[in-house]
């Protein structure tokens, strides 16, 4: 799906997420000071600056397909290499990053798995190959199970993002390996938000953001009021802290045979 929301709204959707996802993600895929690193699908930057943090700003390239994002990742962080683009479509050569890494994107790629073997394509031999994905299937993403249990109780037949490419407990790792990665590791990283109260946690859904916010968006306004005083005794009166877990792998890319 395409994102046409403010990077704003973004931010204070998912982006409180990423600030304690991205480092996770970029300690698994052992991203360290000498590298060259891409971020794939990179929104308005919460990945892209922990990668900049520590290989420094001019050995970072991030591509996403909203534009509004990338703008606001360029404006962030002007001095990496920041495009528009699709994670099908690399616009780089051959084996020129030593990590590729895509931060809660595969699932919203049009074709990941292809997306998977641009990556690989773009880093070199022995390079590594990263992605996570909220657990959507066994309840790990605490605000979007929270979210979507609701909608069921409305709506029975309401699918949500279950069915979402990398939502699955190993789903990411069997994609790496068809697409010729090797050294798979498969796992999950742990992540949280901060939340002030009940305003906090529905104010973001009312933007449009992704999935979860178009389907907030496409219902009659006394349903959309339903819907939150269902999700209201669901979380703790007061500020409060929700966990989440993603799923992950990373691979290694080995040499094309001659």
């Amino acid at each position: 799906m395409s994102f046409t929301s403010p990077a704003e709204s973004y931010d204070s959707f998912m982006g409180r997420y990423t600030r304690t996802l991205a480092p996770v993600l970029a300690d698994a895929a052992g991203v360290a000071e000498g590298m060259r690193v891409l971020d794939v699908g990179c929104g308005p930057g919460g990945l892209t600056g922990v990668l900049a943090e520590r290989v420094g700003e001019v050995n970072v390239a991030a591509i996403d397909p909203a534009p509004q994002f990338v703008s606001a990742c360029a404006r962030r962080y002007p001095d990496a290499d920041v495009r528009v683009g699709v994670a099908e479509r690399l616009p780089w050569p051959d084996g020129g990053f030593d990590a590729a890494l895509s931060c809660l994107v595969i699932g919203f790629m049009d074709d990941a798995d292809r997306g998977l073997r641009e990556m690989s394509r773009v880093t070199r031999p022995g390079g590594v190959v990263a992605a996570c994905m909220w657990d959507l299937t066994e309840g790990g993403m605490t605000m979007l199970a929270t979210f979507w249990e609701a909608v069921r109780e409305l709506d029975p037949t309401v699918v949500g993002e279950r069915m979402s490419v990398g939502v699955s407990r190993g789903d990411i790792a069997a994609r790496m390996e068809s697409a010729g990665l090797t050294d798979i590791v498969d796992g999950e990283l742990s992540a949280h938000a901060d939340y002030a109260g009940f305003d906090d946690f529905w104010e973001p859904f009312t933007f449009a953001v992704g999935p979860a916010g178009s389907y907030l968006a496409s219902l009659p306004a006394d349903r959309r009021e339903q819907l939150r005083e269902i999700c209201l005794p669901k979380l703790p009166d007061g500020p409060f802290t929700l966990p989440a877990r993603a799923w992950y792998a990373r691979g290694i890319v080995t040499p094309t045979a001659p």
